[in-house]
């Protein structure tokens, strides 16, 4: 008798191919196609996990360098300012600040720019 490894190869296709579902003409049908597709979208998925983070911290600065300049201040000042001051928020949750509760900004902006 000759050995085939028919259900562990039927599993891992099934696998890819599930994966694939939705992929355009072969790309979702045939096995070969379907395995170099997902593999090139797992590592785009990866990097662009990362890259998202990287955006998104760009973002943030750009929301708080206009917000702070807006109220006399530069990034680099507000930023310094906090550190100086020990207030430690992170820039996601200052620029959620200076988006929805400009009040609250001010009053860290009043904040900073006290040298006291």
């Amino acid at each position: 008798m000759r050995v085939t490894h028919g259900v562990a190869s039927k599993r891992r296709h099934k696998k890819v191919l599930k994966r694939a579902k939705g992929y355009w003409g072969k790309r979702s049908k045939i096995y070969r196609r379907a395995i170099e597709t997902v593999r090139r979208a797992l590592v785009y998925g990866y990097r662009d996990r990362r890259a998202r983070r990287r955006e998104f911290r760009s973002l943030w600065i750009t929301r708080l360098n206009a917000a702070a300049r807006e109220r006399g201040l530069s990034y680099r000042e507000l930023i310094h300012g906090l550190k100086v001051k020990n207030i430690n928020l992170s820039r996601d949750i200052l620029a959620k600040i200076a988006a929805e509760y400009p009040e609250a900004f001010d009053k860290i902006v009043e904040v900073v720019k006290n040298k006291n």
